[in-house]
């Protein structure tokens, strides 16, 4: 995992009553590596070795 999965959770208290099911964070941990490995392939494809705000 990726994720805190505590301040997921807190964080989703933050926004009201709610619990969390254990496949939001798996799903949520899933979302992230894509969305990483997405902004990887573009910093590489500018030329660049970091990985930055842009590239999201």
């Amino acid at each position: 995992m990726m994720i805190v999965q505590s301040k997921v959770r807190d964080y989703i208290k933050e926004l009201g009553d709610y619990k969390v099911g254990g496949d939001l964070l798996k799903a949520l941990d899933d979302v992230l590596a894509v969305l990483l490995k997405k902004a990887a392939n573009r910093a590489k494809a500018n030329g660049r070795k970091t990985v930055s705000a842009r590239d999201l």
